[in-house]
């Protein structure tokens, strides 16, 4: 049997946070909270995995808006570089 843990599930709960939460890495994050850094990734890992909505899960509204957004953002884009390539292809002609 596993020795009970030395880090209460509020403390692991509160590095999780604060791994997710912040710019640097999980080996910066765990060095200042004086972690092995594989430590935190594991209860990272763990929660992110329970917190984790089931791939069949429908999409919320917001996700919805989101999507909609990004493949109307996809599309200008994509005419933009159909532009931008006849344009280069255009100038890229000899002149002779």
């Amino acid at each position: 049997m596993a020795p009970p843990s030395k880090y209460s599930p509020e403390f692991k709960e509160e590095a999780v946070q604060i791994a997710l939460r912040s710019s640097k890495t999980i080996s910066e994050t765990a060095r200042e909270l004086d972690l092995n850094p594989e430590t935190l990734r594991g209860w990272v890992k763990k929660h992110q995995k329970r917190n984790e909505p089931p791939a069949d899960a429908p999409l919320t509204l917001d996700e919805r808006a989101r999507l909609k957004e990004a493949e109307r953002r996809v599309r200008e884009l994509e005419m933009e570089n159909s532009f931008l390539k006849k344009a280069a292809a255009y100038f890229a002609k000899d002149p002779r």
